[in-house]
């Protein structure tokens, strides 16, 4: 229209200036509206294609004989074409054959495709030139000699990160009838990029919310950085975390499923890409019984950071923890073992060091077999994460009925003979000491510990113990340094009668560290449960009084010791007949939070608000001072009214397998963790684990 206008334009103005020669302006303006009457009507020229894309013949093919077809495709520098199956999102090509008659072609072969995740969509998709291949059959009554043309028109959609755009092509080649000649020697890359046949017969059952497939592969064959593409569309989740386990020569595959899925598959086929260079394997799996359990794959994209910064996370997270709130509680013991090993620095640098040792021994010993017992239970599918042992009722009760017994001995009710927490200096009492400190701090992480332990959960088993050992290290090594550096024990005070004065004052500590896990036992498994435990703590601290009497009046006590034994070891299980299911029933608080659940987040980020997700634990003493002093505060309160923040709790004091899945996800091992995601559906950002009420107002203005 514009065009039609112009002429238009220039004929009214000649009008004006030239009235008298009406006749040539007639003329011109015929000419212009012609002009513009062709331009309008001329076919418009197509753009190029932003993937390039050419028909190409693998070699000569005999009458009847089969060769390869490639649509060598070529995307520009920031677009991309899609795999059979394009995902969340995109479509793969479509083809429209022309073909001789008798010929014909088989179904097309895509290369290992590349994830690219979008906005929480999940594309299968090829970023760089690739060929997809197509088996083309010749005539069996083919004349040696004859060339047939073949002609294609190809559908395909090109897509960057912010715009579509369909293409297509009309593509021709032709083939060559005769004795097999040379091979377009591109063909050898193109193949390559296949995936190979699994040549197994591979199984698969279906849950209620996932696809669980067992492929039988080598042990020798290395699974680095796996993705299954499944070829059926509407039968998983493509965004979410895909689960692999070995088991020997078992390689075990969990999808999650789609929210709405298609019926119960017949069969389950598709590529499992392996590594980074794109090697792959096609699969197709039958109804069968796939077992369960296995060990956990390491998530390269999980744990991206080197294993000797991890290895230095995990010293340096051990060493924070001996200032860190959940530590407080085993503080005493561990002050009473320094006050002991600094009397004895005066008079023998020896046995300084030897405690030391033992210390540290005890320290590491804990880590490595919590983290052993850990990776264990994950390898038999247990979802559990960092402090699951403080997630069981039974261990709680031991617990509670260990630290009564320090208590009384801090008080000097009685004294032990092994393993002497609070005698004279020992090396089977500063092992002992080494065990209770890690096994009560561990629960906790601190300021570089979580990417660490989140990392040793799926890295390789020998890694992963050697990040547990890293953390005992840390956590001993203030005590080691004192054991070992002259300069430092000699700061330490000379024995007195000081010493103990400062025993009987430490057990005050500890025993507000069983008053805390009283309430942890109400919170754990109801109040029948914690009611019992208290009066087992009871007649067991009674029993320690009594065996103090006998042991300074100088007789036995043998019997009473016996019968301390015995009241500790009946009553865990006693108590422990009477765990209720106690579901996580904490009020909304001052933030008004709800509940959190995958679905709740996914239902909270389509609201187009920003959403918190914090994840605590009433066993996590770090978790509540966050919650005292920064989260359930009326200025944060009011920061995340004022931009409608969604906040989502999770209570992980009881074993909950939804949240130690997206702790997984996370790459963190254990609470606290908190997780911010903006209102413009941008990716998750993590938070520090040591917060304050004007660093969460700070999140919703940078929002």
């Amino acid at each position: 229209m514009t065009l039609l206008r112009e002429p238009r334009k220039r004929l009214a103005a000649w009008k004006l200036r030239h009235g008298g020669r009406m006749k040539q302006a007639l003329r011109i303006a015929a000419l212009l509206l012609l002009q513009a009457l062709l331009v309008w009507t001329s076919p418009a020229r197509a753009a190029p294609n932003h993937i390039a894309a050419q028909l190409v013949a693998e070699s000569t093919a005999a009458p009847g004989g089969t060769v390869m077809l490639a649509f060598a495709m070529r995307p520009e520098s920031g677009w991309h074409g899609y795999w059979l199956n394009p995902g969340d999102a995109g479509l793969g090509m479509t083809l429209n054959w022309r073909l001789p008659g008798g010929a014909k072609v088989g179904a097309p072969r895509y290369p290992v495709p590349d994830t690219l995740l979008i906005s929480g969509l999940m594309n299968h998709v090829y970023n760089t030139d690739y060929a997809v291949l197509v088996p083309f059959t010749a005539p069996s009554d083919a004349k040696p000699g004859a060339r047939l043309p073949l002609s294609v028109k190809a559908d395909w959609l090109a897509c960057t990160e912010q715009v579509c755009v369909p293409e297509s092509a009309v593509l021709e080649t032709e083939v060559v009838i005769g004795a097999p000649g040379l091979r377009d020697p591109r063909f050898d890359g193109w193949e390559r990029a296949l995936p190979a046949p699994l040549g197994t017969k591979a199984a698969f059952t279906v849950t209620a919310q996932t696809i669980r497939i067992g492929v039988p592969l080598p042990a020798s064959v290395a699974v680095t950085l796996p993705h299954f593409f499944i070829s059926d569309d509407r039968l998983i989740a493509y965004a979410q975390r895909q689960t692999y386990r070995r088991d020997g020569d078992l390689l075990t595959i969990e999808l999650p499923r789609a929210k709405i899925a298609a019926l119960t598959p017949q069969k389950v086929s598709g590529v499992l890409r392996l590594n980074g260079e794109g090697d792959g394997l096609w699969i197709e799996a039958t109804p069968g019984d796939v077992p369960e359990g296995g060990v956990p794959l390491a998530d390269p994209q999980a744990v991206s950071t080197p294993l000797p910064l991890l290895l230095l996370g995990a010293l340096l997270g051990g060493l924070l923890l001996n200032v860190m709130p959940c530590v407080f509680p085993i503080l005493s013991i561990k002050a009473l073992s320094l006050a002991r090993s600094g009397a004895r620095a005066g008079g023998s640098k020896t046995h300084a060091r030897a405690e030391g040792l033992a210390y540290s021994a005890g320290v590491i010993t804990a880590c490595l077999a919590l983290g052993a017992l850990l990776l264990g239970l994950r390898a038999a599918g247990q979802e559990v994460g960092w402090a699951f042992q403080l997630q069981e009722p039974a261990v709680v009760a031991a617990l509670l009925l260990l630290t009564v017994t320090i208590t009384a001995n801090l008080m000097g009710s009685f004294e032990f003979a092994v393993p002497g927490f609070a005698r004279s200096g020992s090396s089977s009492g500063a092992f002992a000491t080494g065990l209770l400190a890690a096994f009560v701090a561990t629960p906790c992480t601190g300021p570089f510990m979580a990417a660490a332990m989140g990392a040793a959960l799926l890295l390789p088993t020998v890694q992963g113990l050697a990040l547990f050992a890293a953390l005992g290290l840390g956590i001993a090594l203030p005590f080691l340094a004192i054991a070992y550096i002259p300069a430092l024990r000699r700061l330490l005070p000379q024995p007195g009668a000081w010493m103990e004065r400062f025993r009987r004052w430490m057990a005050l500590p500890m025993a507000l560290t069983a008053l805390a896990l009283v309430w942890l036992a109400s919170r754990l498994g109801g109040t029948a449960f914690a009611a019992v435990l208290v009066v087992v703590a009871i007649l067991l601290t009674a029993l320690l009084f009594r065996i103090g009497q006998r042991q300074r009046g100088g007789h036995s006590a043998q019997r009473a010791a016996l019968a301390a034994v015995a009241i500790a070891l009946l009553g865990v299980p006693v108590a422990a007949r009477l765990v209720q299911d106690q579901a996580a029933t904490a009020d909304a608080g001052l933030l008004n939070a709800r509940p959190f659940s995958e679905a709740a987040l996914t239902k909270a980020r389509a609201s187009g608000k920003p959403v918190f997700v914090w994840l605590t634990a009433d066993w996590c003493l770090t978790c509540k001072v966050n919650e005292q002093v920064a989260i359930e505060r009326e200025t944060t309160r009011d920061a995340f009214a004022k931009a409608g923040v969604v906040v989502l709790r999770g209570d992980w004091t009881r074993r909950d397998p939804a949240i130690t899945r997206y702790l997984t996800s996370q790459g963190a091992a254990g609470v606290p963790l908190y997780v911010w995601y903006p209102a413009d559906g941008g990716g998750p950002r993590q938070q520090p684990q040591i917060l304050t009420s004007a660093a969460l107002a700070q999140l919703v203005q940078n929002n």
